[in-house]
């Protein structure tokens, strides 16, 4: 017989910069839902108000992750010990346009891709890169 011990799961959302906007089960104000089975008869239902963000990702492999952290670091010189992480922004990173081509430019030519450039307007974080990046990777392999 299995049984379950603690089972939990966080949703969060972030407005992106969408053109659209969904009402889900007539929760479009909801900013964070927690919700835990700690106890074992009645599972705890928590709402509380976050940092407004959702966030789906998946697609980049750690080492693509790295690599472009890397990668940013270096074409935006920034200093020893300067955290960028798959969250951070180009503009929160002090890069403007001109950087942001250089970025994409030099991503372009450590993976051996072609981004075009609907495409690399798209990318704000160094998330979207990474997952950009796998999905032309994996376009070019197949």
């Amino acid at each position: 017989m299995a049984s379950i011990a603690r089972a939990e799961v966080f949703i969060s959302a972030r407005p992106l910069s969408c053109r659209h906007s969904k009402v889900v089960n007539g929760m479009s104000g909801l900013t964070s839902v927690s919700f835990s089975g700690r106890s074992k008869n009645f599972p705890s239902l928590r709402s509380q108000s976050a940092l407004p963000r959702f966030r789906i990702s998946c697609a980049a492999k750690t080492e693509t992750l790295e690599k472009v952290c890397e990668i940013v670091k270096q074409q935006l010189a920034l200093p020893e010990g300067t955290s960028v992480t798959g969250e951070s922004t180009f503009s929160a990173l002090g890069a403007d346009s001109l950087d942001t081509v250089e970025i994409v430019m030099g991503l372009e030519e450590a993976f051996g891709i072609n981004v075009e450039e609907e495409n690399a307007q798209s990318i704000t974080t160094v998330q979207d890169a990474a997952d950009l990046i796998e999905k032309l990777v994996e376009a070019k392999s197949s």
